[in-house]
C-alpha cells in the first residue's frame, strides 16, 4: 500500500513542446503542460469536454528522453508524484501545484 501514497496516474496529450533547462551543477530537469479529457452528457443531451491541465516536472536521464522524443500533440501515460510549492512575486504570494514524473508511456503511433 505505501506505493498508492501520494500517487498519480494520467493519460493525456502535451499542451505544448517540453521545456529542457540545464543548470549549472549538470542536473537537467524538463517541464510541459498536459492535457486530460474527460467527456460526458449534460442534462440536454448535449456532449462535453471537460479538459484539465497539469504541470508536469521530469528530472534527470528521463528529461533526456522527453526532449528527444516527445512534443506538442504527443499522446502519453504517466506516473508520477503530486508536488504543491508557493513563492513571491511582486509580493504576491504565489501556489504551484505539479507532478514530478516517476514513469512514463509513449502511447501512438511513431511519426
Amino acid at each position: 500500500m505505501t506505493s498508492l501514497k501520494n500517487s498519480v496516474q494520467l493519460i493525456g496529450r502535451l499542451g505544448n513542446d517540453p521545456e529542457v533547462r540545464t543548470f549549472d551543477s549538470g542536473k537537467k530537469m524538463a517541464t510541459f503542460s498536459l492535457a486530460t479529457n474527460e467527456t460526458y452528457y449534460n442534462n440536454k443531451g448535449e456532449k462535453v469536454t471537460d479538459t484539465q491541465w497539469h504541470n508536469i516536472v521530469v528530472w534527470g536521464k528521463k528529461s533526456d528522453i522527453v526532449e528527444s522524443y516527445l512534443n506538442k500533440g504527443s499522446e502519453i501515460a504517466m506516473e508520477g508524484k503530486l508536488i504543491n510549492r508557493s513563492y513571491e512575486k511582486d509580493g504576491d504570494k504565489k501556489y504551484v501545484t505539479e507532478i514530478n514524473l516517476n514513469e512514463l508511456y509513449m502511447l501512438g503511433r511513431k511519426d
